[in-house]
């Protein structure tokens, strides 16, 4: 039977950046995010032209769309990079490696759902809503990881990378199956033909990567008109450009665009929060928050400690018990996803903005817990 640990690691030689480069990134990313949601709160609090230019017409869309239906397709081009190499060749390149993370993540989404099921209890419109608490938003969660700096095993950081990663495709999957319209066929086929075409180009040897990018834009166009949410064109392209080293090299390019411009600009379309328009006591608040708090941990630590118990999966050889509930409660921060989501879930005002308020209630109190979980000196394993 499988023990509890496992000395293997992803091997990292090749990659655009390793571990402690991710880090610093994903740190620096979780910073400037914060400060374009503080400033969008303050914007928000203090003038009512926040709402009046996120809301208007610029070419056809309002700012808030460009940025959740256009930009956010560069990241999740970047996610699924990253989830393509990890799927090939780093932490989720065996059943081994990716099962303690895999569980981890499933247990992540469901629990974290049924939590704001349970609090709903019947309002069909408030229900609509029980996919925002299940995704963990990385960037945050590695910044308040990093932060700990050598109270943080490195093993840990794997393992809540490859944690996160699994959880972005969970929830990519669940925005594609459930917050999509009626699809349109002809489309479809359009897309699936556009697929194949760039899919065609890899494998007969073109490498220029503005190929690559110039099908993105036609692939954008078509999965918008399908009907399913347009950045997953993003997803879908990160698996069809080339391997190796030019999806290394666009990763690493778009990185600095990704954390400087999409991020921020994210935060600021979706971080108004009006305080003075707030109900604390509806239940789509509490249960989101909730459902970050309890929901996230529980699902998380139950998981792992299930699949090792019964020797399915391992851990990384230098982390405990008290490694992966500090871990599992930072997987409470859905911050990035959790607005996406609710974005998507939500069209009726307060209620995206009980939504809100319950994110950002939520990803606090977790990322506090988390911390000082694992801020303990004791670093002990079993």
């Amino acid at each position: 039977m499988a023990g509890p640990h496992d000395n293997e690691a992803p091997n990292r030689a090749g990659r655009s950046f390793d571990l402690a480069a991710l880090a610093e990134n994903e740190t620096a990313g979780g910073l400037v995010l914060l400060a374009a949601t503080l400033a969008a709160m303050l914007w928000s609090n203090l003038s009512g032209s926040y709402h009046a230019t996120m809301t208007a017409p610029l070419l056809g869309l309002t700012p808030e769309l460009w940025v959740n239906d256009g930009l956010m397709t560069l990241f999740f081009l970047a996610v699924g990079l990253e989830m393509r190499w990890e799927l090939t060749e780093g932490a989720l390149g065996s059943v081994r490696l990716a099962a303690a993370p895999g569980l981890a993540a499933l247990g992540g989404m469901l629990v974290p759902a049924l939590v704001y099921v349970a609090v709903i209890r019947g309002d069909p419109a408030a229900l609509h809503g029980w996919a925002v608490p299940v995704a963990t938003d990385i960037a945050f969660a590695m910044a308040a990881a990093s932060a700990l700096g050598s109270r943080v095993p490195a093993g840990l950081k794997t393992f809540l990378t490859a944690l996160a990663i699994i959880d972005d495709l969970l929830a990519i999957l669940v925005i594609a199956l459930f917050y999509s319209s009626s699809l349109h066929l002809a489309w479809l086929a359009a897309t699936a033909g556009v697929c194949v075409a760039l899919a065609l180009m890899n494998r007969f040897g073109l490498r220029p990567m503005a190929v690559y990018l110039a099908g993105g834009v036609v692939l954008w166009v078509c999965v918008h008109e399908v009907g399913v949410h347009p950045t997953m064109a993003g997803v879908l392209l990160a698996f069809l450009v080339p391997g190796g080293g030019p999806a290394h090299a666009l990763e690493k390019r778009l990185g600095g665009w990704v954390i400087w411009l999409v991020l921020p600009l994210f935060g600021l379309a979706n971080g108004g929060l009006v305080l003075n328009d707030l109900r604390p006591a509806d239940p789509v608040v509490w249960a989101v928050g909730l459902a970050l708090v309890m929901g996230k941990p529980v699902g998380v630590f139950g998981a792992t400690y299930a699949a090792v118990r019964l020797g399915a999966a391992r851990l990384p050889i230098d982390i405990g018990w008290r490694h992966v509930l500090g871990a599992a409660a930072l997987c409470g921060i859905g911050f990035t996803m959790s607005l996406f989501i609710g974005a998507l879930a939500f069209t009726e005002p307060a209620m995206h903005e009980a939504a809100k308020l319950g994110i950002f209630g939520g990803s606090i109190v977790s990322a506090l817990l988390g911390m000082l979980i694992l801020a303990r000196r004791d670093r002990s394993i079993g």
